[in-house]
């Protein structure tokens, strides 16, 4: 008859315990969470300036981004005013991984959202659906960028896409 050997390899007890540690780990990780903030006349999408901004509305958009990141928990909100945006920066700013703000005419005048953009944990990226720089000389001047991780502009609707791959690689 034969003896069991009463010793237990030491490697499969570590091996076993590291593929249980990341099997955890996987099953407890939440999905990335990104906000979309979208500031004045940015509601008009698809109706304004069509020839500038394209003629597909961001609600038409929105659930094309959310199909392609089904990893990611992509949130969206809008405001014409000023205080409404800096209010959901601060609500989400501190627990997301990350927010796309493309803050439209306040780009360029408010030192308010460059101030909150600075107290936040996660990352800003600024978005233009336009190139700015192509634009009225009024335009080539942001108060939000030095605040910002990044920005992206020019690329269209598709400039949103390019800020979330942007926080999904920091």
């Amino acid at each position: 008859m034969k003896k069991k050997n009463r010793y237990i390899n030491s490697k499969e007890i570590i091996c076993g315990f590291i593929n249980k540690f990341v099997s955890l780990q996987r099953i407890n990780q939440e999905k990335m969470k990104i906000q979309i903030i979208n500031g004045p006349n940015l509601n008009l999408l698809g109706v304004r300036e069509p020839g500038i901004y394209g003629s597909e509305s961001f609600e038409v958009f929105l659930p094309k981004l959310q199909e392609r990141y089904p990893d990611i928990e992509i949130d969206y909100y809008q405001s014409n005013v000023e205080g409404e945006l800096i209010n959901k920066m601060q609500e989400v700013g501190f627990s997301c991984d990350g927010i796309v703000l493309n803050a439209g005419a306040y780009t360029h005048t408010s030192i308010a959202l460059h101030d909150c953009i600075r107290s936040l944990r996660c990352p800003v990226i600024e978005v233009h659906i336009s190139n700015v720089h192509q634009r009225e000389e009024f335009r080539h001047k942001s108060m939000i960028s030095a605040a910002c991780k990044g920005v992206i502009c020019g690329f269209g609707l598709d400039s949103y896409r390019l800020a979330i791959e942007a926080i999904k690689e920091k």
